[in-house]
């Protein structure tokens, strides 16, 4: 019986959306249309996030171990998803960047130029501001849509609210043209507007737990972006300055 009373329930739920009106279908669909693409978003950023953190990882340990930046490059150049290893590509570059500077200029003074040139205080300096700007690109990419899961949850109850408020509408018009207030011929009409409540409530509720919890993971990454972007400049300066 228990089966049989919750198939009945699922089908009378079917049947009040399939005989609500234009507008309830609208809403509906749209409210559908949010929840999907919601639901889309929060799946890939679990699997953006799961791979990320994962390199990140595999990435600090070689950083950690290893006593060449070159093989240190070549090992984060295989890496796709990690955002620490991607400020270290930035950070590689623009040290070396400055040390090709400081060697022509060391030439054209007619100094030394074997090994590798000193970098300087505003090297350093350039270097930290390259770091910055490309942790603010990594979290600009890891936060890519998830604007979306706010505005979910912050519109799709609006318009549940939207599509109740006008099935009740539609209800009271069909009392007056009748003539009757009777509580069967309400109720089917308050339980179809209502559904559209339910929907936006559906839709809203885990883009918002998501979003916050997304947005979490997020503070995770850039905190862990900037403690790596001091010892990067702790490295240069220890080992590339005069």
């Amino acid at each position: 019986m228990g089966q049989a009373e919750a198939n009945s329930y699922s089908m009378t739920i079917v049947e009040m959306v399939a005989h609500a009106g234009p507008v309830a279908k609208v809403v509906l669909l749209i409210l559908l249309l949010f929840s999907i693409l919601s639901w889309a978003i929060i799946l890939n950023k679990f699997f953006v996030y799961r791979n990320a953190k994962k390199e990140d990882g595999r990435f600090l340990a070689i950083f950690s171990k290893s006593e060449s930046l070159t093989n240190i490059y070549n090992f984060s150049r295989e890496l796709k998803y990690s955002p620490v290893a991607r400020v270290f590509l930035t950070g590689y570059h623009e040290l070396y960047l400055f040390q090709g500077l400081a060697k022509a200029e060391q030439g054209r003074k007619g100094g030394a130029v074997a090994g590798d040139a000193s970098i300087t205080e505003g090297d350093l300096k350039g270097i930290s501001i390259a770091l910055n700007k490309a942790a603010n690109r990594e979290l600009d990419r890891l936060a890519n849509r998830l604007e979306f899961l706010a505005t979910t949850g912050s519109t799709t109850p609006f318009i549940g609210l939207f599509g109740t408020v006008w099935g009740i509408m539609h209800s009271f018009r069909v009392i007056g043209l009748k003539g009757s207030a009777s509580i069967g011929g309400v109720a089917p009409g308050i339980a179809e507007a209502l559904i559209a409540t339910a929907a936006g409530l559906l839709a809203a509720i885990p883009a918002v737990i998501f979003y916050n919890y997304l947005s979490y993971k997020i503070r995770l990454f850039n905190t862990k972006m900037d403690d790596f972007s001091h010892d990067f400049i702790y490295l240069a300066e220890k080992n590339f300055m005069q």
